[in-house]
């Protein structure tokens, strides 16, 4: 039975084989993972500063927007594939092999971090001692989870209607399509959390939720679903059962295929904290 339990229930060998997954399809993650709007940057950065780290960059849908509000953009990235696609697509940033964990750059040497989508996979603990180790004092922590909405009006249609939708005479009666398809449209269930034993020296988070729509074809659509890492690492016909679905369903139910588009509304939770 395929399934995507939420991280905090995964062990950590599954969480690591997650988190590496996504290098395999770094291509296909630029073209079909938005980033966060530049509300929700504008909003952790507080204005313009003179050095800021996307960390955890991925192909860099985060990192293209903090050269609009920052002198220095470095992105830090594990993964050699998705950093060779960031370096390409945001040539303007300095791309470094990194983690959360261990950020290769000095003592106090950034006004701001930002993680976009990627502070769930880090070890919390040690990476905000790592954090407050690169910023400056009174420097900012942000970090922001960017995905569809679940109360957004097309994800509340789409579950209505798959609710109600027959699945086809050879479907595997173990695997719900319609669960699956729909799972990754919540939250990731880590946030943004600093202890409050002083133990890291950061304020407690501000918290801060931004909305916006985008039109999507059915191909954007089952794009973005491929970029989930529960999706990339299934078995391949598995993922192609999925993906056609997906698509089957979309069609069918919800009239979305070829140039159709329909709004999707997003949602980008962000938080930020200040190094004290």
């Amino acid at each position: 039975m395929v399934t995507s339990l939420p991280l905090s229930d995964l062990p950590d060998e599954e969480k690591s084989r997650r988190a590496g997954s996504f290098g395999d399809v770094a291509e296909h993650y630029e073209n079909f993972r938005p980033g966060p709007p530049k509300s929700a940057i504008e909003w952790m950065l507080g204005g313009r500063v003179s050095a800021a780290v996307d960390l955890g960059a991925g192909t860099g849908a985060c990192t293209r927007l903090l050269l609009g509000y920052a002198d220095e953009v470095t992105a830090v990235e594990p993964d050699d594939q998705m950093r060779a696609v960031l370096t390409t697509a945001v040539p303007g940033a300095t791309a470094l092999k990194g983690k959360g964990e261990a950020i290769p750059l000095p003592d106090g040497s950034a006004d701001a971090v930002i993680a976009s989508s990627s502070w769930h996979w880090m070890d919390q603990l040690p990476t905000l001692r790592e954090v407050a180790r690169v910023l400056k004092p009174g420097g900012t922590l942000g970090c922001v989870w960017t995905g569809p909405d679940p109360d957004g009006a097309f994800i509340t249609q789409a579950r209505a209607l798959l609710d109600t939708a027959t699945p086809p005479p050879d479907a595997d009666s173990d695997t719900s399509v319609t669960d699956l398809v729909m799972n990754d449209a919540g939250r990731p269930a880590s946030v943004l959390s600093i202890p409050d034993d002083g133990s890291v020296p950061f304020t407690q988070p501000a918290f801060e939720t931004f909305r916006w729509e985008l039109p999507r074809t059915a191909d954007d659509l089952i794009g973005l679903l491929g970029t989930f890492s529960w999706v990339i690492l299934m078995e391949e016909a598995t993922r192609q059962h999925l993906l056609s679905e997906a698509r089957r369903l979309l069609r069918e139910l919800l009239g979305i295929e070829g140039d159709v588009t329909v709004d999707v509304t997003y949602r980008a939770d962000a938080w930020r904290a200040t190094r004290r």
